[in-house]
Formats: C-alpha cells, structure tokens, sequence
C-alpha cells in the first residue's frame, strides 16, 4: 500500500477512534480540565499523532494505548464521584487568596501567582480595586470566585423590596429566514399571528435573521439589513399607560361631580385600578 493512502487511512481511523473516545469521556474532558485530565488529553493526543505517522507501522498498538488511556480517564472520573478524599488528590483543592478583605499572600505564593496575575482575575469579574473583594477563593480549575464587600454588591430587586415578574426562557421562531413551527407552538403562537406581527413591524419574513418570542409574548427581531430600524415592542407600555390614564380620569370625575354617590362609585373604582396599576407594573413596565 502507498504511503500516502496509509497515512490518510490511519488519520480517519484515529480521527473516529478520538472522536468516540471523547463522547464516552463526556463533555468535561473538552470543558476545563482538572490536572489529571490535561495529562491525560496530552498523552492521548501524542499518541495518536504517533499512530498516525509511525509507531513502528502496527496501527493497532495506538489504538490500544488510546483506548487503555481513555479507560483510565474514564475509571478516574468515577473513583472521583465516589470519593471525596480520591477527587481531592486528582481535581485538586481550592485555594482561598483573598479572606475577610486581605490577601493571603503565603496562599498566593502557594499557587505561584503574583499579584499581577490575582489582578487580571479580578478584572476579568469587572473588579478593579481589591479592598472591594471580602473573600476569592481559586478553584481547581483555575477559576477565581469572589464574594464582594456588602457595601459594594449590586442591589437587586429583593434588597428594594420590588416585585419581579418570573420570566421564561425566550422561543426561537425565526432563524435564517425560516420559520421554526416547533418553537412557535411552544411559544402557544401561529403562523397567522407571526403573519400579523410582522406586518405590524413592517418588515418581511426572508430579512429577518432571527425571531424570538419572549415570556410576555412579544417578539423580537434582528433584520439582515441593519439599516433598517425596527420599532420596539409598545403592547405592555402602551397597556400601563392607558390603565394610567383611566385611573386618573377617575379620579377628575369624583372631583368633577357633587352627587355623593357618583363621587363614591369614581373614587372607589379609581382606588381599584390603582391597586391593579400598583401589581401589573413590573409585568408591564418596559
């Protein structure tokens, strides 16, 4: 057999024997790699670049040391769900770098970082000052989680007491100009409604990129053609401004009237719409 064929046959055969391999392995092993992984990835991907130009032209020795590595890999990541103490050996510990507003910087030398390298991690999680961090901790796999100061955490709805609505993921309907009949029928839309609300948008199906229904039923586009400004959805703003309205006629029309009753009825029932305004406008704010 020609060279030339043989090398093209072993590159195929090691690139499906890789491929499955790494399927078997799961996900993790093309995700961040634990220290037992990375070697384990190097040593399968020597190999195979042996097998494929050498190795003493017996092709299925390769395969073997791939599959008896792989094996291994696959023994280890079960050893490690099994036990914490065999998971702590491989995956490795986390290490705590900063605690209670300090740098520990014995736990820094440990790791071989400088302080230069903890700064650029903490930039990366849009930190800049390192007084702002009350605890990081450097994970094994090389990931620094932090704990901000309280006086410098983002406030978030719950601390302002504001209710929010809980919102489903969004449904792609259009994609590449096509419409997505699976995704409209779990958004619980038809195609004649997608018809209407794009005539309302005032652009056609072949120049939308992608489409998506978010959890209010509103949708959303992005257009081929950039140059084109397309209108924001205006149902729920429109919806609380006209609640808005109604209340405040309401309360004209008590003020407006002597009779006692119509006076009672107007500002009972603008009392009501703003009990109503008061629980829909986190759903209907913009």
């Amino acid at each position: 057999m020609p060279s030339w064929v043989d090398l093209i046959i072993r590159s195929f055969v090691f690139m499906a024997l890789l491929f499955l391999m790494t399927k078997i392995l799961g996900k993790k092993q093309i995700s961040e790699l634990s220290f037992f992984e990375y070697v384990s990835g190097i040593t399968i991907g020597s190999i195979a670049g042996e097998a494929i130009t050498g190795l003493e032209k017996n092709m299925f020795q390769g395969m073997a040391a791939i599959i008896i590595f792989s094996l291994a890999t696959l023994l280890v990541d079960i050893l490690a769900l099994k036990s914490k103490s065999f998971r702590d050996i491989v995956d490795g510990r986390g290490t705590v770098l900063i605690k209670d507003g300090k740098v520990l910087e014995e736990n820094l030398k440990k790791e071989k970082y400088t302080i230069d390298e903890l700064s650029a991690l903490l930039r990366q999680k849009d930190i800049f000052r390192v007084a702002d961090v009350e605890f990081a901790v450097l994970e094994p796999r090389g990931d620094l989680s932090t704990l901000l100061k309280k006086e410098n955490r983002p406030l978030t709805p719950k601390d302002l007491n504001m209710k929010v609505p809980t919102e489903k993921e969004p449904q792609t309907i259009i994609m590449d100009g096509s419409i997505l009949d699976e995704a409209l029928r779990s958004a619980g839309k038809s195609r004649g409604w997608l018809t209407t609300e794009l005539e309302k948008l005032e652009v056609t199906l072949d120049n939308v990129f992608i489409g998506q229904v978010d959890s209010y039923g509103e949708l959303t586009v992005d257009l081929y053609d950039d140059k084109i400004q397309v209108p924001s959805p205006s149902q729920r703003p429109l919806l609380l401004a006209t609640l808005k309205k109604t209340q405040a006629d309401l309360e004209i029309f008590s003020l407006g009237t002597e009779d006692e009753n119509a006076k009672a009825m107007y500002t009972k029932n603008a009392k009501l719409v703003q009990e109503a305004i008061d629980k829909l406008t986190p759903y209907l704010s913009s």
